[in-house]
């Protein structure tokens, strides 16, 4: 259970560091006001209005581009938070990780106890009922 949650976890923040880190460009071809084709990786498709000079012809074919940065600094030195974010997270650390910590097993002495057979009915004998 502990390493498969390990696994997990460990997976899901490595594809998070993944897609924060990477940068992309989103293509868009508009002709008016409309948006006619967009891609992610490749150029958009355009719709077959330009004239042959590439110029835009009179209903305003054009192709935009939107360039997405990833991150690009990955470490933030643990000297630049202050004092506060400092004692926070040395005590959230700590704190943390006394979350998985494994109990020990604990031996019980009656597991193979066998009670006594029941000879006679006790409380029919003393005449002692409950109400």
């Amino acid at each position: 259970m502990k390493s498969s949650l390990y696994k997990i976890s460990s997976s899901a923040l490595a594809f998070l560091m993944f897609l924060s880190t990477m940068s992309f460009t989103v293509h868009q071809h508009f002709c008016g006001d409309f948006l006619v084709d967009q891609s992610v990786f490749f150029e958009a498709d355009t719709c077959g209005m330009e004239h042959d000079s590439g110029v835009a012809d009179e209903k305003g074919c054009y192709d935009d581009s939107i360039a997405i940065d990833g991150q690009k600094d990955l470490k933030i030195p643990f000297y630049d938070l202050s004092f506060d974010q400092q004692v926070f997270l040395v005590s959230f650390a700590y704190s943390f990780s006394g979350l998985f910590e494994e109990l020990p097993a604990k031996d019980i002495p009656y597991t193979k106890y066998i009670p006594p057979l029941i000879v006679q009915e006790i409380h029919i004998l003393n005449e002692t009922f409950l109400i």
